[in-house]
């Protein structure tokens, strides 16, 4: 019974430290932001597995960004990628709840100079297009100083100067997963502190007394200790 009394402190402290967590995701979702998207003070919109913020500033000033100066609004994540029909979809029915009129959305993709071709950011494939007719001012582009933009009127891709052209739509994009392997890595924390303490409790159950640690042992030279070293010898115990 004196065993499980200390123990009891420990699993007491893990007990109040679950339930923290699990109220910290509670109360991310009652405030309207979904559980597994940033809780950073910002609007996120979950959709197939990603978290979508949408910029927007007041309705009476015109939007103009630069494509660096879209990257800094993300602060942290990247501009979005869209990877399927699906996702074009969403951003195409959902921007009119943000933005009045048609929009021209950056989006997160560059042109790499080792393989020649557009390519996203974050090493994403670029499985999925939908490019509008190029037109000639288009294909007068710099490879260095093309990027792409979405309008949200169509859907429809289309290349720009990235360094020309201001845009005034910016929409962030991060993985719901990045958030939920954080989660299931602090609760695996706490597992392997609730199996540790288990075995610690079992173990002491089984052997009153005893430790689960090693004894440490002085043992002398060959030459022979020194009357300074003999007199700090520990009697460990008789050997049989």
């Amino acid at each position: 019974m004196e065993s499980l009394s200390k123990h009891r402190p420990r699993l007491s402290t893990i007990g109040v430290f679950v339930a923290l967590l699990v109220r910290l995701r509670l109360s991310s979702a009652g405030d309207g932001q979904a559980a597994d998207c940033p809780a950073d003070g910002r609007t996120w919109v979950p959709s197939g597995g990603s978290c979508y913020h949408f910029v927007h500033g007041e309705e009476d000033k015109v939007k103009s960004y630069t494509f660096e100066r879209a990257q800094s609004f993300c602060q942290g994540f990247e501009l979005v990628t869209i990877q399927s029909e699906e996702e074009n979809d969403f951003i195409l029915k959902y921007s009119p709840e943000v933005w009045k009129g048609n929009t021209n959305v950056w989006l997160g993709m560059y042109y790499d100079t080792n393989s020649d071709e557009l390519k996203w950011f974050g090493e994403k494939d670029l499985s999925y297009t939908n490019w509008q007719t190029v037109s000639s001012a288009a294909s007068e582009l710099a490879p260095m100083e093309m990027c792409v933009t979405m309008h949200s009127s169509t859907g429809k891709w289309e290349n720009v100067s990235c360094v020309d052209q201001l845009e005034n739509g910016v929409i962030c994009e991060t993985s719901q997963s990045t958030v939920v392997l954080s989660v299931l890595l602090v609760l695996s924390v706490v597992a392997i502190m609730v199996i540790s303490a288990v075995i610690w409790f079992l173990h002491q159950k089984r052997n009153p007394g005893m430790t689960i640690f090693t004894p440490f042992e002085y043992h002398p030279s060959f030459g022979g200790a020194s009357h300074g070293d003999r007199s700090y010898l520990v009697e460990v115990g008789e050997m049989p």
